[in-house]
């Protein structure tokens, strides 16, 4: 806990990605929480506990989500449905996972933010990504999971560094901050 007090201390973003990781039960592992027996009752009661539990733990309240395993849909055949609106009630931005492209930020839709996978990747694939999400305006949003030398849904240390040296050259053109930073900006700039 102490870890995560100075992480807000010093200005770190803090989201929310529900209590329970809800995912399809598709994955064997997420069989007693699975999007598919959520509804949308229930999901919202999810998500504003979890801001509830993160604003008595670390006195900050989330305004970005990070859809658990990327997947946006509750219930089963019939009773499917997309749980974006209640993310676009509660939060000024959703962030998915394993997308294919970066943000157009005159047009995306901030309930479903196209987040790319940052994990296993060395500094050059993710440098291509920066080169052509920069060349054509767009936001690219890296996403990740632990941080590591190495392992399993690990962003790397090295490509890390690496980034952030080349994130650091104004040469370069790039602008890294959290995602609800650049949501607030690009909202203000649509505006």
């Amino acid at each position: 806990m102490e870890g995560w007090k100075k992480a807000v201390a010093s200005g770190h973003e803090m989201g929310n990605h529900s209590v329970n990781h809800p995912c399809s039960g598709n994955f064997t592992w997420s069989r007693e929480k699975a999007l598919e027996d959520y509804t949308g009752e229930k999901m919202r009661a999810e998500l504003i506990e979890a801001n509830q539990q993160v604003q008595e733990l670390l006195g900050v309240k989330p305004e970005v989500f990070a859809y658990p395993c990327g997947q946006m849909f509750i219930g089963r055949g019939k009773t499917t449905q997309s749980y974006v609106p209640i993310v676009s009630d509660l939060f000024i931005s959703g962030r998915g996972w394993r997308n294919e492209a970066p943000n157009d930020p005159a047009y995306c839709d901030m309930a479903q933010i196209y987040g790319m996978e940052m994990d296993g990747k060395d500094f050059n694939e993710i440098k291509d990504l920066i080169e052509t999400a920069r060349k054509t305006g767009q936001w690219l949003v890296l996403a990740g999971h632990e941080t590591a030398e190495s392992g399993g849904q690990t962003t790397r240390l090295a490509m890390l560094k690496q980034l952030c040296e080349y994130a650091k050259d104004p040469a370069n053109g790039v602008w890294i901050a959290p995602i609800g930073t650049v949501a607030k900006y690009v909202n203000k700039q649509r505006k």
